[in-house]
């Protein structure tokens, strides 16, 4: 390492090598230290602004990471007319600037080369005190250490700046040449003004990663949630089952069944939250296909048969009353469309009507009902429980007499914000 003349330290004009602020420089040659501008030098600072402005927008676009550190060396290098340019990553628990973009270089040596970090590297003195670092004349170079890779490829002069974060720094923006010539304060102004647009960046990229993992543990812990509600409503209708099948009254053994078959429905509701992606909408298909296999099992005689005409996503609070009113409407039906023989098929059919609605649609094939059945005044609590389902979810309900059986017919809206 030697010394050029000596290194001092410049901020605006040549100031006190103590000055905190200042960057670290090497003395120039005697003579007039502010030459004229060569029409040359003016127009290389007219394309250093447009550089600055082209890296903005491709920041601005939400450009992938590396693609956009890609984009940066390369536009850095041209700026300076440089022939290498690199990011340098600081990596803690090594001590060490890891290259993670770059320009110029040899074949495999981006995302594997590093240099030290410490305060007689370049890089590593740019990083631990935020001073952009010049260094002109590489060979002889006394204060910092001149690196093997930069040796390795017959690089003369470097400019190193920190790439900021947040309160954190990245690390590093480095741009080298193997021509003769002097980066100056000019070419520092522009450097850093390309690393404060790849440090905001850098900062987005960690607010969005910080984001995503707290979404992420948030929907682990809704799931959990979930699961946990679903193990606890399947046990209260476990026992609701067995509480039924020790009554010696039909009547409470009915209504114990009916309550087991309720809180069944909103048990599978919390598990296909807890399998799913989404906690905010249930795919109606699979979610009703399930509960009419359950009501199968739950009316002996009366197989519950279900159709659709393809999935259907629902609000997950809609759909879990959808689910109670098509298990009433079923239960309803298993109970009193046969007569005392009670056999015979319940039919489920769920379609869309459109991109914003859809029907459901509890058939059965039995005795009908009385002539006087109205939803507008129910008698039982099952209508009830109807009347009061429907008006919660803004759906409409439509009684329909074929000749044989009865229909009940929901349409609803899928958006919870919009009426039938």
């Amino acid at each position: 390492m030697v010394d050029s003349g000596g290194i001092v330290s410049l901020a605006a004009g040549w100031m006190s090598p103590t000055d905190p602020k200042s960057p670290v420089i090497e003395a120039p040659p005697d003579g007039p230290s502010e030459p004229p501008v060569s029409d040359r030098a003016l127009k290389l600072r007219v394309r250093q602004q447009e550089i600055l402005a082209e890296l903005g927008v491709v920041a601005l676009r939400g450009t992938p990471f590396l693609e956009l550190l890609d984009k940066a060396v390369q536009l850095a290098a041209e700026g300076l007319e440089a022939e290498f340019c690199k990011i340098l990553e600081y990596i803690p628990s090594e001590k060490r600037l890891l290259m993670r973009a770059g320009v110029g270089w040899d074949a495999g040596v981006v995302g594997k080369a590093s240099v030290g970090a410490d305060l007689e590297s370049p890089a590593g003195f740019a990083l631990h005190t935020g001073k952009p670092v010049i260094s002109n004349q590489l060979e002889n170079e006394r204060r910092f250490r001149t690196s093997e890779l930069l040796a390795s490829h017959g690089v003369r002069r470097a400019i190193n700046v920190i790439l900021q974060g947040d309160g954190v720094a990245f690390g590093v923006l480095e741009v080298d040449s193997k021509s003769e010539g002097d980066f100056s304060e000019n070419d520092i102004a522009f450097l850093q003004g390309a690393a404060n647009i790849i440090g905001m960046a850098i900062e987005r990229r960690r607010y969005e990663r910080n984001l995503k993992a707290a979404l992420e543990h948030q929907q682990v812990l809704v799931k959990e949630i979930n699961h946990r509600v679903k193990n606890s409503l399947q046990l209260v209708a476990s026992m609701l089952s067995l509480h039924a099948g020790a009554q010696d009254d039909p009547s409470i053994n009915q209504i114990l069944g009916d309550a087991s078959a309720r809180v069944g429905a909103i048990s599978r509701a919390h598990d296909r939250l807890y399998r799913g992606s989404d906690v905010a909408r249930i795919e109606l298909q699979a979610y009703l296909s399930d509960i009419c296999r359950d009501l199968t099992d739950a009316t002996p005689g009366c197989p519950v048969v279900f159709g659709s005409t393809g999935p259907i996503s629902m609000a997950t609070d809609r759909a879990i009353r959808l689910a109670l009113l098509v298990t009433e409407l079923v239960t309803n039906a298993a109970k009193h469309s046969y007569g005392e023989a009670g056999k015979g098929e319940v039919r489920v059919q769920l379609s869309r009507n459109d991109e914003t609605t859809a029907r459901v649609s509890v058939s059965d094939e039995g005795v009908g009902l009385p002539d006087a059945f109205t939803l507008d005044k129910p008698s039982g609590f099952g209508t009830r429980l109807i009347k009061i389902l429907a008006e919660q979810m803004g759906a409409e309900v439509i009684v329909e007499r074929p000749q044989r059986g009865t229909a009940f017919v929901v349409t609803m809206s899928l958006d919870p914000d919009s009426g039938p």
